[in-house]
């Protein structure tokens, strides 16, 4: 893609547009969150506006002397990106290419590992918690958050039928050997103890559910049916498709001399829109994949952004980069998954010949995937109005409180560690605007000690 065609698509996660060189800390913020993230390319000499004003050029040795000297002395490990210059519509720009590190994480020097890395989140710079450096420091060694040994449960103590009974149903036997052939099972000094895939896929993780809504009408402000399954991933599957077909239309089809009846959405492809939320979804966050069905569409998302700097491109030419490797390999043994990188192309060939729009988007850190349950007249239809934002907030409310609000849109939880990094602001402000909120029945705490955290209430009234 020209450059030019990319300013003009605005910044995201791979794109950072600046008017001039920023502050060094800014510059290596963004610098070090793309090298943990997707890459990207930071343009400097493009306004807010998209307007392309370029710069000095005989500053440009100068400027890029200056870059190459800021990146070097306030990340670490050593980045090194591409600095160049482009013409573009008569004007110079400076372009700062950064690729996807294999050192993982990356951060600012002088805060250090915990307190200095950043990673990309849609257009923002965002600040990784513990856990995400955790995550940085796996996806460096090749290793998966599923299959890490989980010591907090014992063999004997978990209930295996469930996993028994899906090779039962295709002819296969299973016990205690295959679950270790499969690696949902490791020996720890000579004692067995479970992976986390395991756990997941027998339901023991509390955020492996999937909770499905009806919505009346085209937003979220009523609905009229909702479901929460929080079984094994098989029957969270089956039930989902399940719900799904009670909320959506039958129609009729002639074949030859016979008359059939089948759903307006091919079950087939819900099916495989839904597996790859379940396989692929990140199970570190504390958040379900929802299900909503509204009267023009289906929507399916999926907590977690794309694994790897894989882009929306890159699936939909086949490429599969596995967040989940024990668990995809797991649905793969059992005849869920026919081949990898096949599931969104086969998605498309289906909705193509059955007149439904899909899409695929990334927004922050979920996916969602959405079906058209009739063809638009004009366009893609817009993103349903969300929960949050459709609720009527108090004039007295400020700001900053509306921006918590915001965070709910792609979270299910917040904490106070969270709000001081949104709000930039110390632990006392951020404790003080949390009670304002539960006072007024916007939110209510759940308190587990040190990992106390907040969820968003029913409407209030």
């Amino acid at each position: 893609m020209k450059l030019i065609d990319l300013i003009e698509q605005g910044e995201g996660k791979r794109l950072e547009l600046k008017e001039k060189l920023p502050s060094s800390p800014a510059l290596a913020k963004t610098v070090v969150a793309f090298s943990n993230t997707s890459g990207g390319k930071i343009v400097i000499g493009v306004k807010d506006n998209l307007k392309i004003i370029g710069l000095d050029e005989n500053r440009i040795f100068e400027l890029q002397e200056k870059i190459t000297s800021i990146i070097y002395d306030l990340c670490y490990p050593n980045i090194l990106p591409e600095i160049y210059t482009v013409n573009v519509e008569g004007r110079v720009v400076i372009v700062i290419e950064i690729f996807r590190g294999g050192l993982l994480p990356y951060y600012l020097k002088n805060r250090g590992k915990r307190a200095g890395t950043y990673i990309r989140v849609g257009s923002t710079n965002r600040l990784a918690d513990e856990q995400m450096v955790l995550e940085l420091e796996r996806q460096k060694m090749g290793r998966s958050f599923d299959e890490e040994e989980n010591l907090d449960y014992d063999i004997p103590d978990l209930n295996l039928s469930a996993i028994y009974e899906q090779f039962n149903k295709i002819g296969k036997d299973a016990d205690y050997n295959k679950l270790k052939n499969l690696k949902l099972i490791k020996s720890i000094q000579n004692k067995a103890v479970p992976v986390n895939a395991l756990l997941i896929a027998l339901g023991y993780f509390n955020n492996a559910a999937v909770k499905c809504a009806r919505f009346k009408g085209t937003s979220m402000n009523e609905f009229v049916d909702k479901k929460e399954f929080s079984g094994n991933l098989f029957e969270n599957l089956e039930n989902t498709i399940a719900f799904l077909k009670n909320h959506l239309n039958l129609k009729a089809k002639i074949a030859g001399l016979q008359r059939t009846e089948e759903y307006e959405i091919p079950v087939i492809a819900l099916r495989e829109a839904l597996l790859n939320a379940i396989i692929h979804r990140d199970y570190i966050k504390n958040s379900d994949i929802k299900v909503a069905v509204y009267d023009d569409i289906v929507e399916i998302i999926s907590p977690g952004a794309l694994p790897n700097g894989i882009t929306l491109a890159d699936i939909s030419n086949g490429r599969s980069e596995l967040r989940n490797k024990v668990l995809a390999n797991l649905f793969k043994e059992l005849g869920y998954i026919e081949s990898w990188g096949i599931g969104i192309s086969r998605i498309k060939k289906i909705c193509g010949d059955n007149n439904i729009d899909f899409r695929m988007e990334e927004n922050g850190d979920f996916v969602s995937v959405v079906f058209s349950r009739e063809k638009p007249a004009a366009g893609v239809r817009k993103r349903p109005q969300t929960a949050v934002s459709a609720r009527k907030r108090p004039q007295e409310f400020s700001n900053e409180i509306q921006k918590i609000l915001d965070f709910f849109e792609k979270s299910d939880s917040i904490t106070k560690k969270q709000v001081m990094e949104i709000l930039n602001c110390k632990g006392t402000k951020a404790k003080d605007l949390l009670k304002i909120m539960m006072v007024n029945n916007y939110i209510q705490r759940i308190d587990k000690g040190k990992y106390t955290y907040y969820v968003l209430n029913q409407e209030p009234e």
